[in-house]
């Protein structure tokens, strides 16, 4: 199975740009047969890779991760990236995750810090930076997380495009931004990362918004900035949750088009275990390619 480094590569050389999307494990007690339906209804788009991450907050069955991300590449051929936090991990903890992941035969990691746990200590592993060579060394494929508009925990751009540096000399492969609205804050992103030095690929991550809690929600987490445009929709379409959330698949569906236009590395898809989200990114994409 292809190493995401391998897949980028390709693609750079055949002038095209990876799309790949992102699942998660359903929480509670998972259901492998529901996670294999969505994956096969993900295979048939024919994507790059698919990820698969931790439940929100570090909580939930996290072997479940590599678990599913195993299952896709076995049963539908499809490369997939492991994500793996490490915000309260001890250095056995990891271990056990690395030699899960090893024996299951997953390639590719998404490194990241994560949020600690409730109930946690801070563990071994202070920053996603500490964790990458820990990975690297054991041969996988390593990625890390982009943040166009900066880490909801740092202040400077200045910083955040250093704190990038840092994962990429530390032995980051790929990165994998955090989801934005606005597509000229992840230009901008681009350039800061050029200048800084940075060479390895950043795929642009996009999710469409379905309802204004849910929006709100990931403002609030995530530090994203909302455009006049999407205010506007929430107005027009606030009591009426089915066209809001057509309009915020339609408006994802315009970031990623003119994302594919300027030449992003890659297009990634965050499409919240909801294969429509992803026919519909892949449908735009098609007719842009077209055109």
């Amino acid at each position: 199975m292809n190493t995401i480094t391998n897949i980028f590569a390709q693609a750079r050389n055949a002038g095209t740009q990876p799309i790949s999307f992102e699942i998660f494990p359903p929480k509670g007690e998972l259901s492998m047969e529901s996670a294999r339906s969505m994956a096969e209804e993900l295979a048939k788009l024919d994507p790059s890779f698919i990820s698969v991450t931790y439940s929100a907050g570090g909580s939930g069955n996290k072997q479940a991760t590599a678990e599913i991300a195993a299952m896709i590449q076995d049963d539908f051929s499809v490369p997939t990236i492991a994500h793996l936090t490490c915000a309260g991990a001890s250095e056995e903890s990891i271990a056990a995750a690395v030699s899960d992941m090893k024996g299951r035969g997953i390639r590719n990691v998404l490194a990241l810090r994560g949020d600690l746990p409730e109930g946690y200590k801070p563990g071994d592993f202070k920053l996603a930076k500490d964790l990458i060579p820990r990975l690297t060394e054991a041969g996988f494929c390593v990625g890390a997380a982009a943040y166009p508009e900066g880490h909801i925990d740092c202040d400077s751009m200045r910083l955040n495009v250093e704190h990038l540096k840092q994962k990429e000399d530390a032995g980051a492969e790929f990165f994998v931004s955090q989801l934005f609205f606005d597509n000229e804050y992840f230009y901008r992103f681009r350039e800061q990362a050029e200048a800084a030095g940075i060479t390895k690929p950043i795929t642009a991550g996009i999710m469409p918004f379905m309802s204004k809690a849910q929006i709100s929600r990931m403002v609030f987490m995530c530090g994203a900035s909302l455009p006049s445009p999407i205010i506007k929709l929430l107005a027009r379409y606030e009591n009426d949750p089915a066209s809001l959330r057509q309009a915020g698949i339609e408006y994802a569906c315009r970031q990623l088009t003119d994302l594919q236009e300027h030449g992003v590395d890659g297009l990634h898809v965050y499409t919240m275990n909801n294969p429509e989200i992803a026919r519909a990114a892949m449908c735009a994409l098609k007719v842009a390619l077209v055109r």
